[in-house]
């Protein structure tokens, strides 16, 4: 029996540091339309970045991301498929607990030049998106929810990690690929017979294949994604969530198409799911 696929596209503040990203997640909805005929449910109302400290973008961002919440309790209560753009990292505040939630024995995949890991009264920068995977670990509480532990996490691609970080990993045993090696054969190994929940911060990729907000030098190609994608399509997938496209390189800059992007991911729109 075909499963259904539920689009989603996030269109709140998400502790942005530009203008560049909820654009960016429209392009990527509108790109999901183009390949399903299927127009995305759209959560939040754009705004204009902030750019301040990790509470006042969390207070700025908390109706929109509850509002994303609710979106995915309907869509996990239906035992949908969730393809997502979600803008900026810290979406995941709200994403990841209800996954939890309702697959409280799932893989995430955090395809992620970071880890994301940081906490309030650990950051050096501030910034929000860095501590998006830790609060759903249950490290700090942003107030929307817990529910993963440490052994459910595998890191895809990190390559700049704080000394917090690095401890957390090695304490708590969390699994990390990194680029370059055996990429396919290690997440094959990393994920066994479980189902999955992917996120992809478009940093992971290397420099100059899609904008987004950080550019660091070492990350994966298209090709590797579309690889990694069909290792992961062969299991369970419960969902997958974009997010750090932006639409331009630069604040006026002209429109990048997300189109390659997608097509790379194309594993995960397979024809015996049912879109919806």
């Amino acid at each position: 029996m075909a499963q259904d696929i539920k689009y989603t596209v996030f269109q709140g503040r998400a502790g942005d540091h530009n203008d560049l990203a909820i654009p960016g997640a429209q392009a990527v909805g509108e790109a999901f339309a183009e390949r399903t005929g299927v127009t995305p449910f759209v959560v939040g109302t754009p705004a204009p970045s902030l750019n301040v400290g990790w509470k006042e973008e969390l207070d700025a961002a908390r109706h929109d991301l509850q509002q994303m919440q609710t979106r995915f309790e309907d869509v996990m209560s239906k035992g949908a498929v969730s393809i997502a753009a979600t803008s900026r990292c810290a979406v995941s505040l709200a994403t990841l607990p209800i996954i939890a939630k309702h697959h409280p024995q799932v893989c995430i995949l955090w395809f992620d030049a970071h880890a994301d890991l940081n906490i309030p009264t650990a950051t050096t920068t501030g910034y929000l998106g860095g501590m998006a995977l830790a609060a759903p670990l249950g490290i700090w509480d942003s107030g929307l929810g817990m529910g993963l532990k440490p052994d459910q996490i595998v890191l895809v691609g990190q390559r700049d990690l704080d000394p917090f970080e690095q401890d957390l990993i090695d304490r708590e045993g969390i699994r990390h690929i990194r680029p370059g090696g055996d990429l396919t054969n290690d997440l094959r190994n990393a994920i066994g017979d479980r189902s999955t929940y992917v996120h992809l911060d478009c940093d992971v990729l290397e420099p100059g294949i899609v904008p987004t907000d950080y550019v660091l030098e070492g990350g994966l190609s298209l090709d590797d994604l579309h690889a990694c994608s069909k290792v992961i399509a062969a299991q369970r997938v419960i969902g997958l969530e974009i997010a750090e496209f932006q639409n331009a390189w630069e604040p006026g800059g002209v429109s990048v198409s997300p189109a390659a992007l997608i097509e790379s991911l194309q594993p995960f729109f397979n024809a015996d799911r049912r879109a919806d």
